[in-house]
């Protein structure tokens, strides 16, 4: 188009009419400046659907640097629908980060459901970082959590390990703020364990497990999180080990070991007190041979004094011989005896 406006300009001006190429170009530019900010299409769509926004709204979101299709498009599927959504709210929400198409989905699913959502919450639930839409799908379908395996120990010993299956369905009004699927899962566990510590045997448990059931529904466990939990089904129970007895088994190889070792230690000390005994009998044998050692020079000196005479010497040892005589014919009478 520009180059025609061109080729009429010599026409032109020889015509007298110069400035008529000039205004086509100006409006060949306009035109493409205005469509550029204007998305003509998309308000004619509006248009038809019975959504009432302006132009100058729409150059507005240009400016602003929002995509007025992310706006627009919601924004007529919401009036298709029923629902009466402020331009100004959908382009806040869009300008704080938030997903306008899915909070719109999530309110038309609502609204459908019978579910009380208005938009300000949902936007707040966007926001908080949860899909909103997902939200509002397990209100109507709810979900089934399934635990992992929990191991308890009842009273009598026994280990038992259970699974059980949670059936939650959202709280939307708890969706901000409220804890998530971990904390359903952890106040399950910490409800099975409970119920099957304190039960006397592990066979009450086997025999009646929903009794794990009625006690973990009854301890109000979706207090402060985003579900609401239907029901606690347990899956499976199976029987571990006798942890009572091998508790017991290492119990008593405990007390065998310390037996053993206090026994050992009484040994090391009866060794040492006979070692002991035997230093000082040698000791003793030691100063009795030390004495006698000094009896020959006792005698010695009583003969330089003069106070034992060779008689006194004699008659001690012929009481001495007479001694050893005596011991060796009674030690032949007792051999002869036996």
């Amino acid at each position: 188009m520009l180059n025609s406006a061109l080729r009429i300009l010599p026409l032109a001006t020889e015509a007298g009419i110069w400035w008529l190429p000039v205004v086509i170009v100006a409006a060949i530019i306009f035109l493409i400046i205005f469509f550029s900010f204007v998305p003509l299409g998309l308000w004619i769509s509006a248009a038809a659907s019975g959504v009432r926004v302006g132009l100058s709204t729409l150059i507005g979101m240009k400016i602003r640097k929002v995509r007025p299709a992310r706006i627009i498009n919601p924004l007529i599927k919401a009036t298709k629908a029923g629902l009466q959504l402020s331009i100004n709210k959908m382009e806040a929400h869009y300008l704080a980060g938030g997903n306008v198409d899915r909070v719109v989905n999530a309110l038309i699913a609502a609204q459908r459901a019978g579910i009380p959502l208005d938009f300000e919450k949902a936007c707040a639930i966007d926001l908080a970082g949860r899909d909103v839409l997902t939200a509002v799908q397990m209100s109507v379908n709810p979900r089934v959590i399934e635990t992992p395996v929990i191991a308890a120990i009842a009273k009598n010993g026994i280990e038992l390990r259970a699974k059980a299956k949670v059936t939650v369905r959202a709280n939307i009004d708890r969706l901000v703020g409220g804890a998530g699927e971990e904390t359903i899962i952890a106040r399950v566990g910490e409800g099975i364990v409970t119920t099957i510590g304190s039960s006397l045997s592990h066979k009450d448990v086997l025999e009646n497990p929903d009794l794990i059931s009625q006690t973990v529904l009854g301890k109000g466990l979706d207090a402060g999180t985003a579900f609401e939990i239907l029901s606690i089904d347990i899956a499976d129970v199976d029987v571990g080990v006798n942890v009572g007895a091998k508790l017991q088994a290492d119990q008593a190889e405990a007390d065998k070991r310390v037996a053993q070792a206090k026994a050992e230690e009484r040994r090391a000390m009866a060794i040492a007190q006979e070692q002991e005994n035997k230093a000082e009998v040698q000791g003793m044998r030691a100063r009795v041979v030390e004495a006698e050692a000094e009896v020959p020079k006792a005698m010695a000196e009583a003969f330089r004094n003069g106070n034992l005479g060779i008689m006194d010497y004699y008659r001690m040892k012929n009481m001495m011989a007479d001694t050893d005589m005596r011991e060796a014919i009674g030690k032949t009478t007792a051999t002869e005896g036996e």
